[in-house]
């Protein structure tokens, strides 16, 4: 095999060559009214989703119709061995895109044994936060960037002992010479529209092998229940292409642009007429409280983002807040057409790709609407 194609038929998994077509022929047998319901959660990592698979005897037609389950969270870093048993709460249904209807995708919350919240369970506060604000009707749209990866771990398509051209090219590039993987991208996106997902768009980013997909608008906890479930089926449609999407907020060191997740915010009152003074006065308390907000838009409290928020490559200071129109240097951007018009919403530019939605909108909300300041948290269990 000459070097240049064995070097792309290296670039994937080993399952990915298997023959699809076989598959197939077993895919399209009968279920005699049997449904096939797929457990998905967030893992110890707090950046990983896990899955596994339960036959129901009809179609669920609600979340109230899905059963609790269980796992052993020691193998997925939440537990200990000697009592290592999970819960999972059902809390968001999908459409199947990969087994189809009347298939269920179905995304859990985690409780440990003594049904407490697991670690990483960050959607149980969100819940109640947004439960708390639910008469400013937040709306949130997040835009997801990715990068991705041969097997190997080299940017698919990129050279295997070098670089590509530097960037100009790449985004909202159309090309074989501009754009790799965008047989990924288009399944992804139809898989997302199949499944119910709220996804809004898609584009090639900056950097090659680097895409973007957004999610939104969503009010309140359903903008963390869509994108985590858009993450899961982007990562499920990757592995079935034999290659690798990747969350890290800076996976190329060097003149490469990292990969964020911007989050679009507004409430009722910044989208009415005159709306633009409550956009003004949201971002000047989320100036108050910079550190708060870098420290739980990644998971590791921002160390992940200092690679990423150098003030270069359309990135703000992480030392720095900042805001403006039409600035994409700045932590906060209003669009240009928002401060025209005169109200809408804004763009905060500082959550890292591998941050938790729950985490990120949560914290918006409770500098936002809950007035909190500092960087402790109000404990809202009793309220």
């Amino acid at each position: 095999m000459p070097r240049s194609r064995r070097a792309v038929a290296m670039s994937v998994s080993h399952s990915s060559r298997l023959n699809k077509l076989v598959r197939e022929q077993y895919m399209r047998l009968p279920q005699d009214g049997l449904v096939q319901v797929t457990y998905v959660w967030i893992d110890g990592s707090g950046e990983g989703v896990r899955c596994k698979s339960r036959t129901l005897d009809k179609e669920p037609k609600s979340i109230e119709d899905v059963p609790e389950w269980n796992f052993d969270g020691s193998s997925t870093a939440q537990a200990e061995g000697s009592n290592s048993d999970m819960f999972l709460v059902p809390v968001h249904m999908f459409r199947d895109p990969f087994c189809l209807d009347p298939n269920k995708l179905v995304l859990c919350e985690v409780l440990k044994y003594n049904r407490k919240p697991a670690e990483t369970n960050l959607r149980h506060t969100c819940k109640k936060v947004m439960d708390l604000v639910k008469d400013s009707h937040p709306w949130f749209g997040m835009e997801q960037e990715y990068t991705l990866l041969g097997i190997n771990g080299h940017p698919y398509g990129w050279p295997d002992n070098g670089f590509p051209g530097p960037q100009g090219p790449y985004y909202c590039g159309v090309g074989a010479d501009k754009v790799y993987g965008r047989d990924i991208v288009e399944s992804h996106y139809k898989a997302c529209l199949y499944a119910g997902v709220k996804i809004c768009g898609t584009n090639a980013e900056v950097m090659p092998s680097q895409w973007e997909f957004q999610v939104g608008p969503c009010e309140g906890i359903e903008m963390g229940d869509h994108l985590w479930m858009a993450r899961f089926i982007l990562h499920r449609v990757c592995e079935d292409f034999g290659v690798v999407a990747t969350l890290d907020p800076k996976p190329m060191t060097g003149n490469w642009n990292g990969a964020g997740c911007h989050t679009n915010y507004s409430t009722e009152e910044m989208r009415r007429e005159g709306g633009l003074k409550h956009i003004e006065a949201a971002i000047e308390k989320l100036s108050k409280r910079h550190d708060y907000h870098i420290c739980v838009y990644d998971p590791r409290g921002g160390r992940d983002n200092s690679r990423r928020l150098t003030g270069h490559h359309e990135t703000s200071n992480i030392f720095e807040f900042s805001a403006g129109v039409a600035n994409r240097g700045a932590s906060i951007r209003i669009p240009r057409q928002v401060g025209q018009d005169g109200y809408g919403y804004f763009e905060d530019r500082r959550p890292a790709a591998n941050c938790d939605p729950y985490a990120v909108t949560e914290a918006i909300m409770r500098t936002t609407v809950l007035n909190e300041t500092g960087v402790e948290t109000k404990d809202y269990a009793d309220h």
